[in-house]
C-alpha cells in the first residue's frame, strides 16, 4: 500500500480543475478555493459509495452552520471522480452546504500524497479517506484514516473536525417533522421550530412516506409528528410543551 504523508504545515498542491457549472465548462484553481479563506476539506474514495453517501458528506452538510459560526468559510469535498458524477451526487444528496471538487485526474490527490490503488474493487486510482483544515492555502491540520484494509472511517468525520476547531462547539439537534400538505398544525409546528432556531428535516406524507410508514414509526395516524434527537415528541401541542422547557 502507498505510504500516506501527513502534510500539516505545508501548502496545498497547485492545480486547475475543469468543472461543469450549468452548461459551461469553468476552470477552478487551487487559489480560487483556498486563497484568503479558512476551508474544511474532506476527501473520500468515490461519489455514490455507501459510507460517503450515508455518513461522511451528510454530516458535514448538517453541521455547516456550526462550522460557519466557528470561522470556516467553506466546506469542500474532493474526490477522484469526474465533474458530471460529482454534480449528480451533490444533487442526489441535496447537500447545498457543500462544494464538490472533481479531481478527475487525481492530480490534487496525488500531490497530497493520498492517491491509492483500489483496483482490487474495480476503482483504479482513488483518494484515501482524509480531512483537513486549510487556512489561506496552508494545511493547519490533517486527519488521515488509519492505513489498514478496507475503507476505515474513524477520524475524518465532521464531528472530529469540529472538535478540533472548537471543542466546545455544540452540534445542532437532529429534528424531523412528518407532515402533509395543507395541514395547519404542521405549518404551526414548523413556524415554532423556525422561531426557536431549530433546523429540521421534513418528511411529507404522499411524497416521502405513507400513512403506513407514519403508523409504523410513530404509532400515530395524525400529523405532524415531531422527533428530536431520536425522541418522539408528538404533535404541535406536545412540541409547544417541549419548547417551553
Amino acid at each position: 500500500m502507498t505510504t500516506l504523508t501527513d502534510r500539516t504545515g505545508l501548502t496545498v498542491p497547485q492545480v486547475t480543475w475543469p468543472t461543469r457549472q450549468g452548461d459551461e465548462w469553468v476552470n477552478v484553481t487551487t487559489d480560487d478555493v483556498f486563497k484568503g479563506k479558512t476551508v474544511a476539506v474532506f476527501s473520500l474514495p468515490g461519489a455514490f459509495t455507501p459510507t460517503c453517501s450515508s455518513t461522511h458528506l451528510p454530516r458535514y452538510n448538517e453541521l455547516a452552520s456550526v462550522f460557519k459560526a466557528n470561522g470556516v468559510d467553506e466546506i469542500v469535498c474532493i474526490s477522484v471522480n469526474d465533474t458530471f458524477v460529482m454534480n449528480a451526487w451533490l444533487a442526489d444528496q441535496e447537500a447545498s452546504n457543500i462544494r464538490v471538487i472533481p479531481d478527475g485526474t487525481g492530480a490534487f490527490t496525488d500531490g497530497m500524497g493520498m492517491l491509492v490503488d483500489k483496483s482490487d474493487i474495480g476503482f483504479g486510482k482513488r483518494s484515501w479517506r482524509y480531512s483537513m483544515l486549510v487556512k489561506d492555502g496552508v494545511i493547519d491540520q490533517m486527519f488521515i484514516e488509519p492505513q489498514k484494509p478496507g475503507d476505515p472511517f474513524e477520524v475524518s468525520d465532521a464531528d472530529t473536525m469540529l472538535g478540533y476547531i472548537n471543542a466546545d462547539a455544540k452540534a445542532p439537534e437532529s429534528v424531523c417533522v412528518i407532515s402533509k400538505p395543507g395541514c395547519p398544525f404542521c405549518a404551526k409546528a414548523k413556524e415554532d421550530l423556525n422561531a426557536a432556531g431549530m433546523a429540521y428535516e421534513e418528511i411529507s406524507l404522499g411524497k416521502d412516506a405513507s400513512l403506513t410508514s407514519l403508523r409504523a414509526i410513530s404509532g400515530k395516524e395524525t400529523v405532524p409528528q415531531i422527533f428530536i434527537n431520536g425522541q418522539h415528541i408528538g404533535g404541535s401541542k406536545e412540541l409547544d410543551v417541549y419548547l417551553a422547557k
